[in-house]
């Protein structure tokens, strides 16, 4: 949905120091070389489907529907390898950087997930690499920190700003600025400035292009609903992509609300942001009184930043997708209750998801068939979840 080069209506563009604008220009121009080479397509579809383990599943949640009047699919991104969708878009950046000729890949992870697997590619490909992490977000998730230098990864760990996801980026971008020309900045959300957004929302619509099949083949028609989390948008955009042209499918992002939007404690963008421009994107972000970017808080490390990607901007401006606030509380009450009902451990921010329908299962229609994307598993957030409830629990 471009409506003009590196834009979503108003929203995209290369907000970036002239440092950057080379390996932009080099990136945006071997990405139109390669996104329809029918090689590079062929290495990269064989890696989803032999190494990922794609296509992932589409499976009928026969409880869950049972208990809240809904047929309830769920589209199982926690059984990829690495346990979450970042791998998707990792593999398919770390390839095209190795086509552009780059030795080494960068990163920023918040959840660690798209650290893990921007590890877990460049080992898998024979380039170095090399994670930007928050100090806040590496010690809630110090398995995934483990897991990156395990693969061969260093981390660094970001103690500037309020020391997440948001700062973990400001540095990846810093350091590619100093370094582009033997290396790659593997975003692992749809933001940043242009081609990033699109490269990233092309890498992860192979969920909605399987979905929108699976869900035809087992139901014989579409969802009416399409729900997924929203941080910065990676897994949402991924999910709405080929559903978008379907206009009786309401497409939803769960945004965290934190401790609630009418706290300071909360990263529900879309809710409660402005306009603005940061990270080389115009955008909607959460901000202070003075236009400066706020501090923002969610449970959740992969949820927990400030801006959303600038076509889910353009889809709430024209009210194509629809973005609402689940708190912490009813994050983590999600969490529980799909473990109970379905034997599935959600990772945190799919938890987000699972909690809208809980809230909002009584004002839609009985046997309204709904799609919800499990981003990822939740074996990384069970200690944090535990420390929660009051158990005091580490890895």
């Amino acid at each position: 949905m471009t409506t003009k080069k590196g834009y979503f209506g108003e929203y995209g563009g290369q907000f970036v120091p002239e440092t950057l604008m080379n390996a932009i220009l080099e990136l945006e121009q071997a990405y139109q070389q390669y996104k329809d080479d029918k090689d590079f397509k062929n290495e990269f579809h064989t890696l989803l489907n032999d190494y990922v383990g794609r296509p992932s599943r589409l499976y009928y949640a026969k409880s869950m529907s049972q208990d809240l009047g809904m047929r309830i699919y769920l589209k199982r991104e926690d059984l990829n390898h690495t346990g979450a969708h970042k791998i998707n878009n990792a593999i398919g950046q770390a390839l095209l950087a190795k086509k552009m000729g780059k030795k080494r890949i960068i990163a920023e992870t918040g959840a660690g997930q798209h650290g893990v697997a921007s590890a877990t590619s460049a080992a898998l490909l024979g380039l170095k690499c090399e994670i930007f992490m928050g100090k806040e977000d590496a010690e809630r998730q110090a398995l995934n920190v483990y897991r990156m230098k395990l693969l061969g990864a260093k981390v660094h760990i970001v103690t500037s700003g309020t020391a997440t996801l948001k700062d973990a980026v400001s540095e990846a971008l810093r350091e590619w600025s100093m370094r582009i020309e033997d290396t790659h900045y593997l975003i692992g959300s749809a933001v940043g400035p242009h081609p990033f957004p699109t490269i990233v929302r092309d890498f992860q619509s192979v969920i909605s292009y399987e979905a929108r099949a699976q869900i035809l083949e087992a139901e014989g028609r579409l969802p009416d609903m399409v729900v997924a989390c929203v941080g910065g948008g990676s897994n949402a955009i991924g999910s709405f992509y080929h559903f978008l042209q379907d206009s009786s499918v309401r497409l939803i992002g769960c945004e965290a609300a934190g401790k609630g939007v009418d706290t300071h404690k909360t990263a529900a963008t879309l809710t409660i942001g402005k306009a603005g421009i940061f990270h080389g994107m115009k955008s909607y972000f959460c901000q202070d009184d003075y236009g400066q970017i706020a501090p923002v808080y969610s449970i959740s490390a992969g949820l927990d930043y400030p801006g959303v990607g600038p076509e889910h901007s353009y889809l709430h401006s024209i009210k194509r997708a629809e973005f609402v606030a689940i708190t912490d509380d009813e994050a983590v009450e999600a969490f529980e209750y799909l473990a109970r009902c379905e034997g599935i451990i959600p990772a945190i921010e799919s938890a987000h998801a699972i909690a809208y329908l809980q809230q909002y299962a009584r004002t839609l229609p009985k046997n309204s068939l709904i799609l919800v994307t499990l981003s990822g598993r939740g074996d990384k957030d069970c200690a944090a979840m535990a420390r929660y409830r009051g158990d005091d629990i580490y890895e």
